[in-house]
């Protein structure tokens, strides 16, 4: 019998969703047979925050029902898998979780080892690492903090994607002073559904060097679907190496799926009471889609509330602190993107922020 594990690999494995022993069992000795290694999850509830970042997904029949009822996202390289007899004729569930393929065993067994080996962990992964920003109230800086990230990555040498996943957030372009320049926004991408070309994602977008912005245009306020950013985000994990995501404080469908996607998520809190008990709310509500979810704590403070007490108050870890910048208000007005100089205690966090996600030195101070 080969060895059940679900511990995580410093790649990504697939992963396979399923409470039936005897299915688990089979699907086990064909990933054996391909050398590869797979992690478990018995349910969706198990199985959410490794959904997206897994290159290839195996659910059983015994868990198509619940994850559909979860609402987990639509995603590309997604099986349903089934012994002879037990999808039939429950083949319709299959596209309504959004499953490219169903496998019936045991006639599926060889296709099966062949997928197996295809998205085992003996092959190259995608180097993208993935960061969330949210802020724990309106105008708290979260955007500024996810364009700083961005833009230091840039100077890092790392091929980035700033997503702006806030609709009504006034647009990440106006961050960057990119408001003028020419490329596809998020309407155009809107019906995305499946695997998007990488590299034709970024030629489409705005871009300056290697820092490539997926924003919204000044049109009329349209969703953003699930699916499209469940695509767009795992064309970045193929085609870039750090993607900062600047995220709504009321969670909508993309971003569960973003933060679920997230390597590291912050939540950014000024050091006040009121923003500390509002940023609660936000918390609690961005946990349960991100196993890594910190806070950064704004000055000023004018009650003297300290970053510890807020984490504290929080029930998060403290990632770092920040002092204010006047310097960074007034250089937006002119255009200028946070963090371009290299200087400042903004600079210096998303240095050390980008520096332990990636593994890589950034560029510090000119």
């Amino acid at each position: 019998m080969p060895p059940r594990t679900s511990a995580p690999s410093p790649g990504r494995r697939p992963l396979v969703v399923t409470g039936d022993g005897d299915l688990l069992d089979d699907l086990l000795r064909l990933a054996a047979a391909s050398g590869t290694e797979v992690e478990l999850a018995s349910d969706p509830a198990a199985a959410r925050t490794r959904w997206l970042p897994a290159p290839l997904v195996l659910v059983g029949v015994d868990q198509a029902q619940p994850c559909l009822r979860a609402r987990l996202p639509h995603r590309p390289r997604l099986v349903l898998v089934g012994q002879t007899g037990q999808l039939d004729p429950g083949w319709q569930i299959a596209e309504l979780i959004g499953a490219e393929h169903v496998a019936i065993l045991p006639a599926a067994e060889p296709w099966l080892v062949d997928r197996f080996a295809e998205h085992g962990t003996d092959r190259p992964v995608a180097a993208a690492r993935i960061v969330a920003v949210i802020g724990g109230r309106g105008g708290a800086g979260a955007s500024i903090l996810a364009g700083g990230l961005a833009v230091t990555a840039a100077r890092a040498r790392l091929r980035t994607l700033l997503v702006d996943a806030d609709p009504l957030g006034g647009g990440l372009d106006l961050v960057l002073g990119w408001e003028q320049m020419d490329g596809f926004r998020w309407p155009a991408l809107t019906g995305a559904d499946g695997r998007v070309d990488a590299p034709a994602l970024v030629r489409s977008l705005p871009r300056e060097g290697d820092l490539v912005l997926l924003s919204w245009d000044r049109g009329d306020l349209l969703p953003l679907p699930a699916p499209a950013m469940a695509a767009t985000l795992d064309a970045a994990r193929r085609g870039r190496d750090f993607v900062a995501v600047d995220l709504p404080r009321q969670l909508d469908d993309a971003a569960v799926v973003a933060l679920q996607a997230a390597d590291r998520a912050y939540v950014v809190v000024p050091a006040e009471l009121r923003a500390t008990a509002a940023a609660a709310r936000v918390a609690a509500s961005a946990a349960p889609h991100c196993a890594d979810l910190s806070v950064i704590v704004r000055g000023p403070a004018p009650g003297r509330l300290r970053a510890d007490e807020v984490a504290r108050a929080l029930n998060l870890p403290l990632a770092g602190t920040l002092r204010p910048e006047p310097a960074i208000t007034r250089g937006l007005e002119r255009g200028e993107a946070p963090t371009a100089t290299g200087r400042g205690p903004l600079a210096t966090l998303c240095q050390r922020i980008v520096a332990e996600v990636t593994g890589t030195a950034t560029a510090g101070a000119a």
